[in-house]
């Protein structure tokens, strides 16, 4: 595609004294290389500051993540904070990961920060995205940022903005700071020159109070003295999760971890996997082999900033196998819940939150408990703001989404890897103590509450074609949605866009009753659910599919599973997503 003379005026603009001699030479190798698809890419748009921050691949361009993008979102960002607290001092607290460039991506944020007069609590070294959560309230700050593309490719980097209530910025103030980030026209606006004496180290003292709180989640401290030996493999694939997650299985009495020595050094190269997403099998792999070396019980994987966990568990036939983001969350639930009871720890005002596409099994289990179940837009900070709203009337429990992040407890208010991995290796214990297996007890869930399976099918659309794909599809499948999907009828569309639930058969509309997001959901006639929605942090466009099928006991799980397997085949190759 040819440079056309808007994209070769940002290519010059960026060729000027106000950027750097690298940034210079980066550019001119683009260009000397005649490679016009790589400089369109970086410079057809300015890399989006989205309602949760930003993130992109990293290099020269005003479509990259660099300390120029970066900076001019945090001086858009300072600008909001002075506008929002003036005569008052304003503290933000700054954290990484162990991506490339993250320390010194963190190290600009500080600087442009101190240069506005705000005091800074900068971590001294990696740390986990939850602890920087915790923090911002620990410390009375109005605001803080994360340098991190959580489980993105090696290429990646972002900047995630929070609240003074340690979430992620929501409405009003997303879209404002989205303003004042918009509005600066020039790196020449951004003040890099910091203010040393208003920047400050923290590190082992927050380590401290969080963890303590983290031991405090623990229900059933009895098994876990009974099964302290428990086996369980765990690895932070290269990322922040080896800090903490040691130190807070140690501090609950587990004496049994261990950890793959060849991923637990911090490294943004990532070098033993292609993408370090405990999603998926293979970035589990060598965590996997350790297991069936050593016969072990769990296997637990952090993402890099160590706010998503995956877990492996052996099956029936003693095979390890991979658990989801969606069986993870409902056990997490069942788990809470009901050793909560056991416990004598349950209150009429108890709550458990989850997102509009993940499993309805935690409603159902839920309400089977006695416990309000609320539905939230895809996101942590949504979870976060229902705590805020019931803050001194209702008591949250735990929450969680499918893409394999959970939230235990509300110290902190985003998705935690380091408090699920110590309620999950509690789970284990537990159900060990009681003379099964992890996977036993998902199937016993399931038989208990009802069955069902999901899937996930993500379409990359690259670049700046790709993303007009996705806007397409998008707008086709809400002109023309589909009467019929793999032989049933579609009886119910809810458009989160619009906030309008239809019914189908009787032509009835009633609300959503949720903020807008481009979201559309398809109910077919047996209850089966996909839903649409294009992610808001990687160039893609997600289809998730939700089916049920009977389960009347545990013998059965494997028929079940494989039914409902064929189910969504069906639903897939009738929708022809490729």
């Amino acid at each position: 595609m040819a440079i056309t003379p808007e994209i070769q005026q940002k290519i010059n603009n960026w060729l000027t004294d106000s950027y750097d001699a690298t940034t210079h030479a980066e550019i001119r190798e683009m260009v000397a290389q005649n490679q016009e698809d790589f400089l369109n890419d970086a410079f057809y748009r300015n890399l989006e500051f989205g309602t949760g921050g930003l993130r992109g691949i990293m290099g020269a361009g005003s479509n990259r993540m660099n300390r120029y993008t970066l900076g001019m979102a945090t001086q858009g960002l300072c600008n909001y904070l002075l506008q929002e607290f003036p005569g008052q001092e304003i503290k933000v607290a700054i954290a990484h990961d162990s991506r490339n460039n993250s320390q010194e991506f963190a190290r600009i944020a500080a600087g442009i920060f101190s240069a506005n007069g705000i005091t800074v609590y900068l971590f001294d070294a990696l740390r986990p995205t939850p602890e920087l959560s915790f923090a911002i309230r620990q410390l009375g700050c109005q605001s803080g940022c994360v340098v991190t593309a959580s489980h993105n490719p090696k290429e990646y980097n972002g900047f995630k903005v929070y609240w003074n209530d340690g979430a992620q910025v929501v409405a009003p103030h997303d879209k404002n700071i989205i303003e004042k980030v918009n509005a600066i026209q020039s790196v020449s606006e951004v003040k890099f020159q910091a203010d040393a004496s208003r920047i400050h180290l923290i590190g082992e003292d927050i380590d401290a109070a969080y963890l303590a709180k983290v031991k405090e989640l623990s229900i059933d401290t009895a098994a876990i003295q009974r099964q302290h030996d428990l086996k369980i493999v765990y690895t932070p694939l290269h990322g922040t999760g080896i800090t903490l997650v040691p130190k807070a299985l140690a501090q609950l009495g587990f004496t049994n971890v261990h950890i793959v020595e060849a991923q637990a050094t911090p490294d943004g190269n990532f070098p033993t996997v292609q993408s370090p997403n405990p999603e998926e099998k293979v970035a589990m792999q060598m965590a996997l082999d350790q297991a069936k070396a050593l016969d072990a019980d769990l296997v637990i994987a952090t993402d890099p900033d160590a706010d998503r966990v995956g877990i492996a568990v052996k099956n029936t036939h003693g095979e390890w196998v991979l658990v989801n983001g969606n069986q993870t969350a409902a056990l997490l639930t069942h788990y809470l819940l009901s050793a909560r009871k056991g416990a004598g720890k349950m209150t009429d005002q108890d709550f458990i939150v989850y997102t509009i596409v993940t499993s309805d099994v935690l409603g159902d289990i839920a309400r089977a408990n006695g416990v309000t179940a609320y539905q939230t837009l895809t996101g942590f900070k949504y979870i976060a703001g229902i705590i805020r709203d019931l803050e001194g009337q209702s008591n949250y429990i735990g929450g969680g989404e499918e893409s394999y992040g959970y939230m235990i407890g509300s110290f902190v208010r985003d998705k935690d890897a380091i408090s699920a991995c110590v309620m999950l290796a509690e789970m284990a214990a537990v159900a060990k103590n009681n003379g099964h297996t992890l996977y036993q007890e998902m199937v016993h869930m399931y038989v208990k509450y009802g069955f069902y399976k999901e899937h996930l099918i993500s379409l990359t659309k690259k670049g700046q074609r790709g993303a007009e794909e996705i806007q397409e599809m998008m707008r086709d499948l809400r002109a023309n949605p589909p009467a019929t999907i793999a032989g049933l009828p579609v009886i119910e569309l809810r458009d989160y866009k619009t906030g309008k639930i239809r019914d189908l058969r009787t032509g009835l509309e009633t609300e959503t009753g949720l903020e807008s997001s481009n979201v559309l959901q398809f109910i077919l006639e047996d209850g089966s659910k996909i839903s649409a929605r294009p992610s808001g942090t990687e160039p893609k466009i997600k289809f998730y599919f939700s089916v049920r099928q009977p389960l009347a006991s545990a013998v059965d799980f494997e028929l079940a599973d494989r039914l409902a397997g064929e189910k969504i085949q069906r639903i897939i190759d009738d929708m022809q997503l490729k």
